[in-house]
């Protein structure tokens, strides 16, 4: 690998433009490791525009480390509503509290220790002990590895965990020793705005430096393997009515997929017909059935083809077992995206 000869230009190109087109975000006005790590867990697979209101609220609500630390799951869950990826505020909560219980609330300001932490890897331990400390240490996201493909012309499959170390290897290289902060954040911010996967190489403040744009070659990188074929499921969701009016929620298992979320009930549709089949599935039986919507959900690895009903319980159904909510409770509980899209489509 070919490391940049004029290290200190480089540096002081990238420095430069950073103070002077940075985005003005929240956690940028801060060097509160607490609110530093909550921003990096928010930012994963999230959109800025997305984070900076959730962020606020969030640091609102739980201002100190005791304060998430004591929170319960379902007040949790409801501060990250639609946010997704759901064990991400579960692990940052379970690290959080391991910080306030072994570290007197102190976040570890070296990678071993943080590294340790429930839901802190390379990169967030990077991003904190950088950032908020000022330390160092190399972060390594997504943005960082597309620009460094790049700049220093590298041709390794991005997609592969054990060519992260190259990217690490690195930015420990060139990073700027007296203001690591500045610098790591401007290698994420250059990723973001400039070095994009379509690439504005006639804004770029280190072009000059970028071997990949001097061969011609900066769309071309980084290289990354294709993902596998993403999995569709259809399923069918039924917004249900009691005789009262109240609504039929029920609770997902405390594991796995949207963990802990309250949605309407549903099912995966296969060979038989929607109601059918939800009926087979539930022991449940159904009248004045309406369609609501059809929209798709888009998760990591799956997709959920989802066909939106709304129906009314029959009445002589045993309904002893069920949960039926307002619709004032059902908005304080904690739901996942699907399940408030079909809520909007209510209309209630």
């Amino acid at each position: 690998m070919q490391i940049i000869e004029q290290k200190k230009a480089f540096q002081q190109a990238l420095l430069s433009w950073y103070e002077a087109e940075k985005r003005d975000l929240p956690w940028r006005r801060t060097d509160n490791p607490y609110y530093i790590w909550i921003s990096e867990v928010m930012l994963q697979q999230t959109r800025v525009e997305t984070v900076i209101p959730y962020y606020e609220r969030f640091i609102e609500k739980f201002p100190t480390m005791q304060d998430l630390s004591d929170a319960d799951e379902e007040e949790l869950l409801k501060m990250w509503e639609g946010l997704g990826y759901y064990s991400r505020v579960r692990n940052l909560q379970a690290g959080v509290r391991e910080v306030v219980e072994t570290y007197g609330g102190s976040v570890p300001n070296n990678r071993k220790d943080i590294s340790a932490l429930k839901g802190v890897g390379p990169y967030t331990a990077g991003a904190i002990l950088s950032i908020a400390y000022g330390i160092p240490e190399h972060a390594v996201d997504g943005n960082v590895m597309r620009v460094l493909s790049r700049v220093l012309l590298i041709e390794e499959d991005i997609a592969l965990p054990r060519n992260r170390k190259i990217f690490e290897q690195a930015v420990m290289e060139l990073i700027a020793e007296e203001d690591a902060s500045s610098f790591n954040q401007a290698l994420m911010e250059l990723g973001a705005t400039i070095c994009t996967p379509n690439p504005r190489c006639l804004l770029c403040p280190v072009r000059d430096f970028c071997i990949a744009f001097e061969e011609g070659k900066q769309q071309q990188l980084p290289i990354k393997v294709k993902k596998q074929k993403m999995k569709h499921i259809a399923l069918a969701s039924f917004s249900i009515q009691n005789e009262a009016g109240d609504w039929l929620l029920q609770k997902r298992p405390s594991t796995g997929l949207l963990a802990g979320l309250w949605e309407f009930p549903m099912v995966e549709l296969q060979e038989l017909p929607a109601v059918e089949a939800f009926e087979k599935d539930s022991g449940l039986k159904l009248k004045n059935v309406m369609e609501l919507t059809k929209f798709s959900h888009v998760f990591s690895h799956i997709t959920w083809e989802i066909h939106a009903y709304r129906a009314q319980l029959d009445p002589t159904t045993n309904n002893e077992q069920l949960t039926f909510f307002t619709e004032e409770q059902i908005e304080a509980l904690p739901k996942s995206k699907p399940v408030m899209k079909i809520v909007e489509s209510i209309n209630w």
